[in-house]
């Protein structure tokens, strides 16, 4: 039950109602395209603020606030109104009976599974892809923000009624896959017998690929390089391919990430794809030979000037147009991730997002420009880039890994910490602000640690319930009006905005207001538990007053599921006992 949505309708319900009764003209469109309903900052102004005043004021070439006043009989007229107030350039604030957090109590307890239930996505198809690392070596921390991040967005997603793809794109063709077989082959000779010495400079030097080395060995013993050339880089490809793929799918499946597809890129180069785009886009006269300017950061005195086969990205708000092919004739790594996206409008008859790495900020106006031509702009599609994760131990910078060669890796961080914590601290800052992943830190049991604080709320609440000697599913939803303290109100308005936090963060694909909400939530049961050591009034289980103590345990109940709701989207496993 969003009750923000609910007033929302009212409101919308009232714009009518007053365009005919006032006579007055305007463009409702245009107004419900920028019509709020959300809490005010501070809680002293009511419950909910709306600008519906100021957005009619230019229409009716009238004083914001004298609109307000205008509109305040009707607003009074809705459904459990206490108080309206006009405050600041117009806001209108809306103060609810207290019978409404009491009935929307009862309500949620009653219908625990579907109280917070939202069908934004109606069915639609939706493709994530994410992770999408190169095969080349196990997944690292990087890797881990940006998988748990599609994850949740798509669990948020599937939450809100869409039906969601979670792909994985494998880079499994390029001048990164040659260096891998040539590595891959030293770690062969080495299970032959040859002394290897030091890895070469921009091979890769990670102990992973003796993995590698001791497959190849054992598939074709020492025959391997007798075979072709070409015959032993297809070979070597496909096996260090193979090894890597299911090193990365057995570290997704620790963090709980489970992939829909896993689309290769050869199969891309080697298919139909490439030649539909080109069809595609010359049909449109969206291609031609031409120059481009040097990139910026390039010298022009320096830039030599090639003809090139160009897509009139331009056209679709890119900064300028995009090389298709190079001078030789061969095509771009763009023109294969157009091929791509092709393949994926086709497949998911859906919208599109993809999140990417931090140095993929910069590609986000070219594919944008791609998907747009593509589908001749019936899709949309959402670039989401995930910034830097720092990895620390006690404050100090941790940069390297013996067992990966350069970098500490996604299974080293689930063995230290575990996956929970991992799921959770990936999501404390928004996906484009960088992150401090401090092992002791996200491992200590205080407050200023958000998963075991947000934790250490669920396994309050289930103490709390051993201590009345009661059962959740034993409680009674008579007499939840005895909760009108301030405390318990604020509370349960919070909790009411669960659902509309739902909403916005499955709109705005941001799965860290999630969190937010967790750790905000989490604090005012914990301040509300601490006054009741000091104030025996206010505590949950009150002595010789059943009927209170039952209408409290209701409370906290309702705090209890709304963080496992909470956490379940999330994919991280409720702590009953700390």
């Amino acid at each position: 039950m969003n009750i923000y949505k609910i007033y929302f309708n009212y409101i919308i319900e009232l714009l009518d109602k007053f365009k005919l009764e006032s006579k007055h003209n305007f463009d409702n469109s245009e107004i419900l395209k920028k019509i709020t309903l959300e809490p005010p900052k501070n809680n002293i102004n009511g419950d909910m603020s709306t600008n519906l005043a100021m957005l009619l004021s230019k229409s009716l070439k009238l004083n914001p606030k004298e609109i307000a006043n205008k509109l305040k009989p009707y607003i009074l007229k809705l459904p459990n109104i206490a108080l309206v107030d006009i405050a600041g350039p117009g806001f209108i604030n809306i103060t609810l009976k207290q019978s409404t957090w009491s009935d929307f109590i009862k309500n949620m307890l009653l219908n625990p599974q579907n109280w917070d239930k939202q069908n934004i996505g109606k069915g639609q198809n939706i493709n994530l892809e994410y992770v999408s690392a190169n095969p080349t070596g196990p997944l690292h921390a990087g890797h881990a923000r940006g998988a748990v991040f599609g994850d949740a967005l798509a669990s948020l997603l599937d939450e809100v009624g869409y039906k969601v793809i979670r792909e994985y794109y494998i880079n499994d063709a390029g001048s990164q896959i040659e260096k891998l077989v040539e590595s891959s082959l030293l770690r062969y000779d080495e299970c032959n017998g040859q002394d290897i010495k030091e890895i070469p400079n921009g091979l890769y030097p990670g102990e992973y690929l003796k993995d590698v080395g001791k497959q190849l060995f054992k598939k074709y013993g020492k025959n391997l390089k007798q075979k072709s050339k070409k015959d032993v880089f297809d070979l070597v490809r496909k096996v260090s391919i193979e090894v890597i793929m299911k090193m990365i799918k057995k570290d997704l499946s620790k963090l709980g990430v489970k992939m829909d597809v896993f689309t290769s890129e050869k199969n891309i180069i080697s298919g139909n794809l490439l030649t539909d785009i080109l069809t595609l886009l010359e049909n449109k006269n969206l291609t031609y030979y031409g120059t481009l300017d040097p990139p910026k950061g390039i010298d022009p005195n320096t830039w030599v000037k090639r003809q090139q086969f160009l897509f009139k990205s331009s056209n679709f708000g890119d900064d300028l147009d995009r090389a298709l092919k190079k001078s030789d004739g061969s095509w771009t790594y763009f023109a294969t991730d157009m091929a791509y996206h092709l393949d994926k409008i086709n497949r998911t008859n859906g919208d599109l997002i993809n999140v990417l790495g931090a140095d993929h900020t910069g590609y986000i106006s070219r594919i944008n420009a791609a998907v747009n031509a593509l589908s001749n702009g019936s899709i949309t599609i959402d670039t989401k880039v995930c910034a830097l994760v720092n990895l620390m131990e006690n404050g100090n910078p941790i940069k390297m890994s013996k067992r990966a060669g350069n970098f500490v890796t996604l299974s080293d961080i689930i063995d230290a910490v575990g996956k929970d914590v991992i799921r959770f601290i990936m999501l404390t800052r928004r996906n484009d602000q960088s992150l401090d992943f401090d092992f002791k830190k996200v491992t200590e049991k205080s407050k200023d640690n958000p998963v075991f604080y947000v934790q250490y709320a669920h396994a309050r609440c289930n103490s709390i319930f051993k201590s009345a000697e009661i059962l959740e599913e034993n409680l009674s939803v008579e007499n939840i009006d005895l909760l009108s303290g301030n405390d318990e109100t604020e509370l349960i308005k919070f909790i009411s905005q669960w659902p509309r936090t739902l909403e916005l963060a499955a709109k705005n694909h941001e799965p860290h207001r999630i969190c937010y909400y967790l750790i905000e939530l989490s604090s005012m049961f914990h301040t509300l538990w601490n006054k009741g050591k000091d104030n025996l009034n206010v505590k949950f289980i009150v002595e010789n007053d059943v009927k209170l103590t039952n209408a409290r345990l209701l409370l906290v109940k309702a705090v209890a599921l709304t963080i496992r709701k909470g956490l379940s989207i999330l994919k991280i496993k409720p702590i009953f006992e700390m």
